[in-house]
């Protein structure tokens, strides 16, 4: 599950979509919501759209927002006895899908935009419709036709379809076989996803104790470890190994002035540190005045040129 923001306010002041997506069966449900929703409300949405209909979820992926982390959210997920899994910006494979299905929905709600005068909400239903009636190669059929194990009866297939058809098979066995398909297709789809992964990955494993400097990515317009884009290190450190978390994540001890920034990061962004004193870069501020004016303190001249 995620949330798409962003949105024009619609005629019932919602902002958002709250999407939420079926691993197996690939389909969804958009529900609009606004941003300012209390997490009681958001209970609410998700009991009577998803648990009402699908029952309770085994577990559900998102990502680190505050609604999805907070005390009350993984209360009510304990009681139902959904586990609860977040993704990191290094492991995109765990949210990939909903992040499609998102791509999917902008391009569908910017037309609606365009052509429905920004009444997106009122159009959302048809958007789900036809998402889930749309061929899924990955899972080689319709998202309905997955879930309930028939194709979809619509004003577009009566002619092609009977009600003959749809009750003369054993349901029961015609459902096993296309969770079978889905399964083998869904198996096929990652392993080949694997492949490709594997052709960038190296395999590098730290111990405890280990000293090891921290990659700080410029994103665009994000602000991280007090800097943001060009103004930032490369790498910070080096910072100690206190505890290896599954197979490519390590908590690291970091220093008081990082205590806000999430202790456990992806192999990827650490690199071996082997011990020199002159290599700590102090994570420094750079101290920006109102006027967006910073003052620079030269070390040493570089060169000297008469024109």
């Amino acid at each position: 599950m995620d949330f798409v923001s962003g949105l024009p306010t619609s005629p019932k002041k919602k902002d958002a979509s709250w999407v939420i997506v079926d691993w197996l069966t690939k389909s969804e449900h958009f529900i609009p919501v606004r941003m300012d929703y209390s997490l009681d409300r958001l209970a609410e949405l998700y009991v009577s759209k998803i648990v009402r209909l699908h029952g309770v979820p085994v577990s559900v992926i998102s990502e680190r927002d505050p609604l999805f982390t907070s005390q009350f959210w993984n209360k009510l997920q304990e009681a139902l006895g959904t586990q609860l899994h977040f993704s990191t910006a290094f492991h995109p494979q765990t949210d990939s899908q909903s992040e499609q299905v998102i791509q999917i929905l902008d391009d569908r709600l910017r037309c609606c935009v365009l052509e429905f005068e920004g009444n997106w909400e009122k159009y959302l239903p048809l958007i789900e419709f036809a998402y889930n009636n749309s061929y899924q190669s990955s899972i080689k059929m319709a998202p309905y036709e997955a879930l309930y194990g028939r194709k979809c009866r619509t004003p577009l297939y009566w002619t092609d379809l009977s009600e003959k058809k749809i009750l003369g098979v054993d349901l029961i066995r015609e459902i096993e076989k296309k969770v079978n398909v889905i399964r083998d297709s869904l198996k096929a789809t990652s392993d080949q996803q694997k492949s490709y992964a594997d052709l960038k990955q190296k395999e590098i494993e730290f111990q405890f104790g280990d000293k090891v400097f921290l990659k700080v990515s410029p994103w665009k317009k994000v602000l991280r470890f007090g800097r943001k884009r060009k103004l930032s290190l490369r790498f910070i450190g080096p910072y100690e190994i206190i505890e290896k978390i599954g197979l490519v994540a390590y908590r690291l001890a970091l220093p008081p002035e990082l205590e806000k920034n999430h202790y456990v990061f992806y192999v990827s962004m650490l690199r071996r540190y082997r011990l020199d004193p002159s290599h700590i870069i102090s994570p420094t501020e750079v101290e920006i005045q109102f006027d967006m004016i910073y003052n620079e303190e030269p070390i040493k001249i570089l060169a000297r040129e008469t024109k």
